[in-house]
């Protein structure tokens, strides 16, 4: 009996060394990160890592305010409506902001949160390679007060990148729904969030009776937009609207702007040499011409 005691005390010591082992390589559940120590936090992975990232809190948070921003009044009409009713817990939308870089839909995301923390507004940024983890993240911020937006910035997939079907599920169609208190706020230049090529096209063909089927390919790009409640389009400026753009920018930076009229060849020669006018154009020039005073 003592042998086969002593036997077995053994194979226990082994089998407990080997579970520890086996606990190491096991993905740990997601922590919770102080809360109290920013409004905004971004969730990171180590490269190569296989297991959970962790929720960092952001030390310095773009102090944006909504005033801050111009010519796009329609937008951050519909945003600041969404926004404000999901602090309030009524119904709300998950959004997807798309259209000309430069325009204000990443700033326009910075300024409602600066606006509605004080009613318990949150964010958490994740890269879109890291969205096959939003279960996990969901799961951690569904039992707390606050209301959190995920986002997702500048978002765009390429066919078969496993972060468009995680996000595709978690917006419509899975078991492990959504709570009260989470909305997924996304940007992007393409308002189908894949490319689309000509020869999909070609898959649209007319049956006997006429009938037009779409194209699987097709109905696939567009299905993964479609599951944002609120779709809100931003476009290029024009002349005008640039230059009020950046008169406002000046005014923020604490320019004399008395003598504006003055101002605008540099500004719109500033736009001509970067080919674009932009909120982020107006801005840069901006903070350049500041800088001479």
């Amino acid at each position: 009996m003592d042998k086969v005691a002593l036997v077995l005390e053994r194979l226990v010591d082994r089998v407990e060394r080997l579970m520890d082992r086996v606990e190491l390589v096991l993905p740990k559940a997601l922590g919770e990160p102080d809360w109290q120590a920013s409004i905004a936090f971004r969730y990171k992975k180590r490269s190569g890592s296989s297991g959970h990232g962790v929720l960092e809190p952001v030390r310095h948070v773009a102090p944006l305010r909504l005033s801050d921003l111009v010519e796009i009044e329609p937008q951050k009409e519909k945003i600041v409506k969404n926004t404000l009713h999901f602090v309030q817990g009524r119904g709300a939308n998950n959004v997807l902001l798309t259209g000309a870089r430069g325009t204000g839909k990443s700033s326009l995301i910075k300024a409602c949160l600066n606006e509605f923390s004080h009613l318990g507004l949150r964010l958490i940024e994740v890269d879109k390679d890291d969205l096959i983890d939003l279960p996990d993240l969901i799961d951690v911020v569904s039992g707390r007060p606050e209301y959190f937006m995920i986002f997702c910035d500048d978002l765009s997939f390429e066919d078969g990148e496993p972060g468009y079907k995680a996000l595709k599920s978690i917006l419509d169609g899975t078991v492990a729904a959504t709570t009260p208190n989470v909305l997924i706020y996304a940007t992007s230049n393409r308002r189908h969030l894949l490319p689309e090529y000509m020869k999909e096209n070609l898959s649209y063909a007319p049956s006997e009776d006429g009938e037009i089927h779409p194209g699987e390919g097709v109905e696939e790009k567009i299905s993964l937009s479609e599951r944002f409640g609120l779709w809100v389009s931003f476009y290029p400026f024009a002349q005008d609207e640039y230059l009020s753009v950046v008169h406002q920018w000046l005014v923020a930076l604490k320019v004399d702007v008395s003598d504006f009229e003055s101002i605008k060849p540099h500004a719109l020669l500033w736009a001509l040499e970067r080919g674009s006018r932009s909120g982020r154009v107006a801005y840069q020039f901006a903070k350049d011409y500041s800088a001479q005073f």
